[in-house]
């Protein structure tokens, strides 16, 4: 039986799978994190479609879209049954229309358990532009450091024991800096990220706090929501630091763990030579050359990183906690009992 639901409904089918009928460079734009591309329409359909209800009217429009649709349903069924098993089904389009009526009527028709997204993504984008302007209720728990003191690492083993960790470096696939998409590939796209942000604090609805790594408004293309910015800034500040033979290693196997980096990385130098000058970008264009990846990662450090970012080598009173990582173990256990403290984790 066909069942329309609302995005607040959706916690309810936790097993469904989301289907996406829009073309794929509407699913590529954006989408609902999880949710696989079945397009009625392809990307040159949709816009033949587009042209003719603008240009002419929007009578002959849908026309023409039943007359595609109708030649394609028993191919849409069968990758719909193929991809869902014995799982139901959520179809959305752009906002709950014709797209993902018909379907949901032929497979409907066929005996699948189908629902359909009231409002379609249109929908599910509103609810999470809203979520981020009308503020952050989390306190934040903000890892600070200069490069390579392994904030990142301390993170993914504070999250794998199940802490309230946002890891933003992963879910915009960029570690921030002129360096930062080395050999990570392409960012996701503004809506991917803040969908995907959006359902990783959900996950952590019951917490009082969240755990970040402190990041500026721009981490490569993407950018913060100004809620989880401010919420960043005032929250509590933890700082991470290490020595600098230790941070050189970490940077080194970073960026170096990774056929072709080399190459990478120079690109990535040519965009400080204003900067850093002449000199210093052939000084680390030599290390590369020869190979001498610990030599270039100290030597980044102490000429772009710790002079971008600036914070202390050692203890400071100006933060709530300071932790020196010479291990990391050791680092782990006295940030676990600074939360539990805190915020009386699992009371």
């Amino acid at each position: 039986m066909l069942r329309e639901i609302s995005i607040d409904e959706c916690s309810e089918l936790s097993d469904a799978l989301y289907i996406d009928v829009r073309s794929k460079n509407e699913f590529e734009e954006g989408t609902i994190p999880g949710a696989v591309n079945i397009p009625i329409f392809n990307n040159e359909e949709r816009a033949v479609i587009g042209t003719i209800y603008t240009k002419e009217s929007p009578q002959k429009a849908r026309d023409i879209g039943l007359e595609i649709v109708s030649r394609k349903l028993p191919d849409l069924y069968k990758q719909v049954e193929e991809a869902a098993g014995k799982r139901p089904i959520l179809l959305f389009c752009w906002r709950g229309g014709m797209r993902s009526k018909s379907l949901a009527a032929v497979l409907d028709l066929m005996g699948l358990p189908v629902f359909r997204l009231i409002g379609g993504y249109k929908a599910y984008r509103h609810s999470i532009v809203s979520f981020f302007e009308t503020g952050f209720h989390h306190q934040v728990v903000v890892l600070k450091g200069n490069t390579g003191t392994g904030k990142t690492e301390l993170l993914k083993k504070l999250k794998g024991e199940g802490y309230p960790v946002i890891d933003l470096e992963g879910l915009s696939n960029n570690r921030g800096s002129v360096f930062g998409c080395i050999g990570l590939g392409a960012q996701p796209t503004q809506k991917t990220f803040e969908s995907l942000l959006y359902e990783e604090i959900h996950r952590y609805n019951q917490d009082l706090y969240l755990v970040m790594e402190c990041e500026s408004r721009r981490i490569g293309k993407i950018t913060l929501p100004d809620a989880v910015f401010k919420a960043m800034q005032q929250g509590t500040s933890v700082l991470v630091y290490d020595s600098l033979d230790n941070r050189a290693k970490r940077l080194m196997l970073e960026y170096t763990d990774n056929p072709g980096i080399t190459e990478e990385l120079k690109t990535a130098l040519d965009r400080l030579t204003k900067r850093l000058g002449r000199k210093k970008i052939d000084q680390l264009y030599d290390s590369l050359q020869k190979q001498a990846y610990e030599d270039f990662a100290r030597y980044l450090i102490m000429e772009y990183y710790d002079q971008l970012y600036g914070y202390p080598n050692q203890e400071s009173e100006d933060y709530a906690l300071c932790i020196s990582q010479e291990s990391m173990l050791l680092s782990l256990e006295i940030l676990k009992q600074f939360l539990n403290d805190r915020f009386a984790y699992g009371n």
